[in-house]
């Protein structure tokens, strides 16, 4: 196994719209890029169709088996279930992705969508 190769991250997520009156649970390796897709509605679909343009959960995993699990767990559950896991630990529904953007166009971290901050 070569030890200097960059390990993929992928993340289990939940979107929501300005009143939160559904949300969808989805599944990326794309990191951020994807929940840019819903913001921008670049793709048709559930999420465009409802306007799901809040990312209010994000849980980060680094094998991909492990996401998908997690997306099908949540998936299940009744809509009460979500809310609690949201309000555990998201409980003013901040919008993460404004707040990760943020973070990293503050920082010289790789910006989100992948690839090194400009400027």
């Amino acid at each position: 196994m070569n030890m200097n190769r960059k390990r993929h991250i992928y993340h289990a997520y939940i979107v929501t719209n300005r009143h939160h009156t559904v949300l969808y649970t989805g599944m990326t390796g794309k990191g951020l890029f994807r929940i840019f897709e819903h913001i921008e509605k670049t793709n048709p679909g559930f999420t465009k169709r409802y306007n799901l343009d809040k990312l209010v959960y994000l849980e980060r995993f680094t094998e991909v088996r492990n996401a998908l699990a997690r997306e099908k767990q949540i998936k299940k559950w009744r809509r009460e279930k979500k809310i609690w896991m949201i309000e555990k630990y998201n409980p003013g529904w901040e919008d993460l992705f404004l707040k990760y953007t943020r973070k990293a166009n503050k920082s010289n971290e790789s910006h989100p969508f992948g690839g090194q901050k400009k400027g």
